[in-house]
């Protein structure tokens, strides 16, 4: 038995996707605002977080909302945080890598993630202590032993490109002892696919918390790990992130930690 507040998550998921779905054929026709520098939204995304927030505030009024395209209503004991369309600009180009993205927050603790792909109708699904889920099929993390034929996934800057160096760094590291990197454009999605298995492995900097919670949740409960450069649970503040089983997880986060500690020229 799904918990009441996950059951709300995969209600509020699905309607902001049916809004994606229906926009997707017809992208030519959207409003599309530069937020930043490559930062992009649509009116796809407002008009999606809009129906993501009303479930949860006629659901769950007292609970706090964090979402991406404005919507913040102050942290109590819980605290949704809401992506309503990760991966804007492949959805701009009729790319269909993008998915709706909530995680759920108990005091300092995620408790419920949901990640849906309304393209392909993936939906992933978390609860804390209860695994995670693919349309109802129980998930387990990937088994490799170490990045000796690990296919990575990740995120290149796109936005601030500040830590660009170091990133590359990481990347030419991993690209030498893997079997291939991918960057489909993501992080949530990208989060998912370590839960389910599809990917080794997965690290990005400077990611925002909406990028970041349900993904975190979903390769924990799938069995994996998922922490900050540093080893702990400081993601959601910090923006950086590194996951995959415990094997992987431990030599992925050896080389970041050698790269961003190596003495600059």
């Amino acid at each position: 038995m799904q918990h009441p507040i996950l059951v709300t998550a995969i209600r509020a998921a699905r309607k902001a996707g049916d809004i994606i779905n229906r926009s997707f054929a017809r992208v030519n026709e959207i409003t599309i605002t530069n937020k930043a520098h490559n930062d992009f939204v649509t009116d796809v995304d407002q008009r999606a977080e809009a129906a993501i927030v009303e479930i949860v505030r006629r659901a769950y009024p007292d609970h706090g909302i964090l979402a991406e395209e404005g919507n913040r209503i102050p942290d109590k004991d819980f605290e949704w945080i809401i992506d309503p369309l990760d991966g804007t600009t492949n959805f701009i180009h009729g790319m269909p890598q993008l998915c709706v993205s909530i995680g759920i927050k108990h005091f300092d603790r995620l408790e419920h993630a949901v990640i849906y792909n309304p393209i392909h109708d993936e939906l992933f699904t978390a609860t804390r202590g209860g695994g995670a889920h693919l349309n109802d099929r129980r998930l387990r993390i990937a088994q490799r032993k170490d990045l000796d034929g690990a296919l990575l996934g990740t995120g290149f800057p796109f936005r601030d490109f500040s830590y660009l160096d170091t990133y590359l760094a990481t990347f030419k590291a991993f690209m030498l002892k893997t079997a291939g990197i991918r960057r489909p454009g993501s992080a949530a999605l990208d989060l998912a696919y370590v839960a389910a298995g599809r990917y080794d492995g997965f690290w990005e900097f400077n990611l925002k918390p909406w990028d970041l919670a349900a993904g975190a949740l979903l390769v924990q409960e799938a069995g994996g790990v998922a922490t900050d450069f540093t080893g702990d649970q400081g993601f959601l503040e910090n923006g950086n992130i590194v996951a995959g089983n415990l094997r992987v997880h431990a030599q992925m986060l050896h080389i970041i930690s050698q790269e961003i500690n190596k003495p600059k020229a």
